[in-house]
């Protein structure tokens, strides 16, 4: 078969009687865009008991719903000769160890330099897999460990863990002042009421997050923690902290304004004004293999600037 070529069938859950197509299979089929599904039934590419249908026709349950299509180019994105590191990679995916200052996907001010970009220059074909086979982000100053899709079995298959929960990422940060303990947050993110590029904790209308924390180290005026989502939610980790009180250092949206303790070393001082983003790494990220289903765990140091920040805290 093409590496280009779809063949997937299921059957609909009876609990999803009553919703429309391409509504049912958008949550069967999560890794292609509802747009896409749209698309390949009204070209006849997805059918139901083999029969042609609207996007808008009600399903039942029980259904044998089929997808045969070809894929093709998911973006109008453009190759480009970008350095990565790699931690892992085989035929079904890739784990990277991402930089600060490297964003992932393109978008509005970042038409191309990306994550994504150097993806296709690395493996031709990724281009056919939605979202170049990115199945998770990190922000654009976040440093640390990301999986990539090389397939749609495999892109599939890490969907389906997320979605579940069952993908272990943890993180650490440095953030202002000191919490008295660990613990979790449980609190439902959305867009900012009023700043649309920005999320927040929201009392209507967001999305479960859940993140949970514990102290490495305290310093006099600031923490060192580690981080383990249950959720994966824009910002979250940044949204989180912030609205606890306990923003992360460097973080140019949440972090406010930039505090100096008092009483503290020059060095200290110097070393807090150059750190211009979010104190935050991915140090751990653990999943099961979509080809194997073996538990496969990878680790990243801290970065440079990171250690560099620890050193100064510590010596105040």
């Amino acid at each position: 078969m093409p590496d280009n070529q779809i063949n997937l069938e299921t059957t609909i859950p009876p609990t999803f009687a009553g919703q429309r197509l391409d509504q049912a299979a958008a949550s069967l089929f999560c890794e292609f865009s509802r747009s896409q599904l749209q698309l390949w039934i009204k070209g006849g590419e997805l059918t139901l008991n083999g029969q042609l249908c609207k996007p808008r026709d009600r399903v039942q349950g029980g259904e044998r719903l089929a997808l045969t299509a070809c894929l093709s180019p998911q973006g109008d994105w453009q190759s480009e000769d970008i350095p990565l590191e790699i931690v892992y990679e085989d035929r079904d995916i890739v784990v990277i160890d991402k930089p600060a200052g490297l964003v992932v996907h393109p978008g509005a001010g970042n038409p191309d330099g990306t994550l994504l970009n150097a993806l296709l220059h690395r493996y031709p074909g990724q281009e056919n897999i939605p979202r170049a086979g990115i199945v998770h982000r990190l922000d654009k100053e976040t440093s640390g460990l990301m999986v990539v899709a090389r397939t749609l079995q495999a892109q599939a298959s890490l969907v389906g863990q997320l979605q579940a929960r069952t993908v272990s990422r943890i993180y650490e940060a440095v953030v202002q002042g000191v919490p008295v303990g660990g613990g979790t947050i449980d609190k439902p993110l959305g867009r900012h009421p009023r700043v649309r590029t920005r999320m927040a904790v929201v009392a209507h209308g967001g999305k479960p997050a859940v993140t949970h924390f514990r102290i490495v180290h305290r310093f006099s005026h600031h923490a060192h923690i580690r981080i383990e989502l249950e959720t994966g939610r824009t910002h979250q980790i940044r949204v989180h902290m912030a609205d606890l009180g306990f923003p992360l250092v460097g973080d140019p949206v949440y972090g406010g304004r930039l505090k100096l303790p008092s009483g503290s070393s020059a060095e200290l001082r110097e070393t807090l004004r150059q750190f211009r983003r979010q104190a935050l790494h991915a140090v751990s990220l653990s999943l099961k293999h979509p080809l194997t289903g073996d538990t496969m765990t990878w680790s990243s140091p801290l970065p440079n600037d990171f250690c560099e920040l620890l050193a100064a805290l510590e010596s105040g």
